[in-house]
């Protein structure tokens, strides 16, 4: 049986964990333990790893958990874009801000931590924003209406919010040292769009060792297609799971599937 780069890059990447499995915080530990049986089995079957059997053993941990919210702001739902785009903003209010708002109160009742980011330009002319928004004339003026978490489901308290001004919000943000400052090992990620700031957002927190979780019904983008190809052609170690299963698997009701 021959295999693709990903594939040995995935098997090896995760069966390297197993030998340094003391010094792994708890969540990467059963990363670790999720994998080691396939160095005991017959050597056609070691590299079938999909993304079931990659986290068949992996609970997270509420208290080292975030929710990540992604540019779900006024700015998404603006006239301008509800023209051009009716069934994304539809999408927006009729499953998104409902599923979002869905896992955020099962969130905040179990203690995980609940972080928000959106597009936001430091200065009122945008002059820090990035080449990236620059070229393609995104601007959201700082402490603008359009910078707005959506009201449906703004932050409670003192819930961070990170302005960016690019598309990944470990590149553009703090995102990455406050999440270590905290303890957070799982991020589930939420918001739009699938193919760009989700997406990126979930590759990015894998490469820098998080646990990274995408809720597939509570984000999308502008189209349909777009929002299911991005989840298909999504890295095999992120999760992709329902807001019920999360919100089950929050609330210590999941039920489990452990071998």
């Amino acid at each position: 049986m021959k295999f693709g780069l990903e594939e040995t890059a995935v098997y090896f990447s995760y069966t390297h964990l197993i030998g340094r499995c003391a010094d792994l915080p708890t969540q990467q530990k059963s990363i670790a333990r999720s994998v080691s049986r396939f160095q005991n089995q017959p050597t056609e079957n070691q590299m079938e790893l999909t993304r079931e059997t990659i986290w068949s053993a992996i609970r997270i941990e509420p208290k080292k958990t975030a929710v990540l919210v992604v540019d779900l702001q006024n700015a998404e739902v603006s006239e301008e874009v509800q023209l051009k785009y009716p069934d994304y903003v539809d999408r927006i209010k009729r499953l998104v801000v409902p599923n979002v708002r869905r896992l955020l109160d099962a969130a905040r009742s179990n203690g995980v931590e609940v972080i928000y980011t959106t597009i936001e330009s430091l200065t009122q002319d945008g002059r820090d924003r990035s080449v990236l928004h620059k070229l393609v004339n995104l601007h959201v003026p700082k402490g603008s209406w359009g910078a707005k978490v959506l009201t449906e489901i703004a932050p409670v308290g003192d819930e961070i919010v990170l302005p960016k001004t690019g598309s990944g919000v470990f590149n553009t943000t703090v995102l990455e040292y406050v999440l270590r400052n905290i303890g957070i090992e799982a991020v589930i990620v939420v918001g739009v769009l699938t193919d760009q700031c989700i997406d990126m957002a979930l590759r990015d927190g894998a490469d820098r060792g998080f646990l990274m979780i995408c809720a597939s019904d509570a984000c999308t983008s502008y189209t349909e297609s777009r929002h299911e190809n991005a989840l298909r052609a999504q890295y095999r170690p992120v999760k992709i799971a329902t807001t019920t299963d999360l919100v089950l698997e929050l609330t210590g009701k999941a039920t489990s599937t452990n071998p």
